[in-house]
């Protein structure tokens, strides 16, 4: 998957993960296309864990790994950000 497929699909799911944690207001483009990427990885090294494939191109259960991901890297912020002031 070339670098422009990791951005879109990183993008998409960056801003649909912050739209279902409630972070979309707080979150820009780059923030969104960031939390994509990495929860691309992290739904990749989860999926691999248990036996299934990552993310293997830019296809709808690539997609829904790398949105996965994105909402557990969300959680995982927002456990650790919890009552600090923004």
């Amino acid at each position: 998957m070339g670098i422009i497929a990791w951005i879109i699909m990183g993008a998409l799911a960056g801003w649909i993960a912050s739209m279902i944690m409630k972070k979309d207001s707080s979150m820009g483009a780059i923030a969104n296309i960031v939390v994509g990427i990495i929860g691309a990885f992290i739904g990749g090294l989860l999926m691999n864990f248990f036996g299934g494939e990552g993310v293997t191109g830019f296809n709808l259960p690539s997609f829904l790994i790398a949105l996965l991901g994105s909402v557990i890297l969300l959680a995982i912020i927002n456990f650790f950000t919890r009552g600090k002031s923004s």
